[in-house]
């Protein structure tokens, strides 16, 4: 909804058509309990918040500025019937593609653009936000403020574009895309671990992007198969009360294997041309882990050699932690533990919750209880998930009680 009305009123106007999705969402709220649900209920949303657009507009003393542009609108259907379903899907598609390159419009600065596409287009709170930045929601509320200002200011089309300003501009769109999943494979806060709709959301977008010839790029088919490859194991990562499962713990006759295909299929697609990005090897160690027939199976060593390749492309502190994790079962706790130690800069990792859980884990493997338990309860506190939360407690008796042995 949002993309559909930013198209029609401007980018310009991004926070208007935020305002009047939150307006018709509640109209709805309040109408259709007693009146019933329309026939067409997105197209009654959208009617709604154009309507309420409208009306905000009318009061602006710019509206004279943008009446010929509006009634231009009006004229191709802005408050006709409600468009036939079909070209109502395909009007979204088209529009998400277009808000999802405007979000990342090079006159705004990298470290907004993806904050403001999680916003726009994918519902994120500045929580949600802050987590995947591993910064605070003050920092985010800050890049957002400042980059609707800068839309205000510069005349952003939204349009997707060709040759080199597309490429540079996938590559904001495909983090962004990586992160929403993110959020939704692991929750940062709230009662459920597993927040499939953001998963699914993730899927759907991605996927709309690699059938686009905008989009239709190695790395955009190799992130896609990285999402297929760990959507497959939703299912068996927490029981029906919501206790996490870890991967060794997981019945995997409740991976799909249909999404496992389907990952393959898009990995294969991947390989075309010699471009080799951290999506392409993130797939691979995922791909690792859906082929192993039970835990004990894992290709660790082959595992750790793509953490190896990862972390040349991208030597950040959070890959060199799974990187220490891959090593730990290849070597031994001892191992992961000195590989921990020796990732710089450390102070990135201090208000990272599964820093201390992995530190926990190794200490518990080594029999340095103490130290578990204060791991275990610092990750604990960092994490705003209950269902992680719930995990780490279970971890942190454990490490008392062998402590009090």
């Amino acid at each position: 909804m949002v993309s559909i009305l930013t198209r029609s009123f401007g980018f310009e106007n991004l926070s208007l058509a935020e305002d009047v999705v939150q307006d018709a969402l509640l109209q709805a709220m309040r109408q259709w309990p007693f009146k019933g649900v329309p026939s067409n209920p997105s197209a009654w949303l959208i009617q709604v918040a154009r309507n309420r657009a409208l009306d905000m507009l009318r009061r602006q003393q710019n509206f004279r500025i943008k009446q010929d542009a509006i009634a231009e609108f009006l004229e191709h259907g802005g408050t006709s019937a409600a468009p036939a379903a079909a070209q109502f899907e395909d009007e979204i598609r088209d529009d998400q593609l277009r808000m999802m390159f405007a979000c990342c419009h090079p006159a705004l600065p990298n470290e907004a653009q993806v904050a403001l596409t999680l916003k726009t287009l994918c519902g994120f709170n500045e929580k949600e936000i802050a987590a995947a930045f591993l910064t605070s929601s003050v920092a985010i509320t800050k890049r957002l403020m400042r980059a609707r200002q800068k839309i205000r200011e510069t005349a952003i089309a939204l349009e997707i574009p060709a040759g080199t300003e597309l490429l540079n501009r996938l590559d904001a769109i495909l983090q962004t895309l990586y992160l929403l999943f993110n959020e939704g494979y692991k929750a940062s806060q709230g009662d459920e671990l597993v927040r499939r709709d953001l998963c699914e959301e993730a899927i759907r977008l991605a996927t709309l992007l690699a059938e686009h010839t905008a989009g239709d790029q190695p790395k955009t088919h190799a992130l896609l198969a990285l999402m297929l490859f760990n959507a497959a194991r939703l299912s068996s990562r927490a029981d029906a009360e919501g206790n996490i499962h870890l991967l060794a713990q997981q019945d995997r006759t409740l991976w799909n294997r249909q999404m496992i295909d389907r990952g393959l299929a898009h990995l294969n697609q991947s390989a075309a041309g010699t471009e080799i990005s951290e999506f392409h090897l993130e797939a691979g160690i995922a791909s690792c882990h859906c082929a192993a027939p039970n835990y004990g199976a894992t290709d660790w060593g082959r595992i750790l050699s793509l953490y190896d390749m990862l972390i040349d492309l991208n030597p950040s502190p959070v890959i060199a932690l799974n990187r220490a994790v891959a090593l730990a079962n290849v070597e031994g706790a001892a191992m992961g533990l000195s590989a921990v130690e020796s990732i710089e800069p450390r102070d990135l990792l201090e208000n990272y919750y599964l820093f201390h859980a992995v530190l926990g884990q190794f200490h518990l493997e080594l029999k340095n209880f103490e130290e578990a338990a204060h791991r275990f309860r610092r990750a604990a506190q960092l994490t705003g998930s209950k269902s992680e939360q719930a995990f780490l407690q279970r971890k942190l008796a454990e490490s008392v009680e062998a402590l009090n042995r």
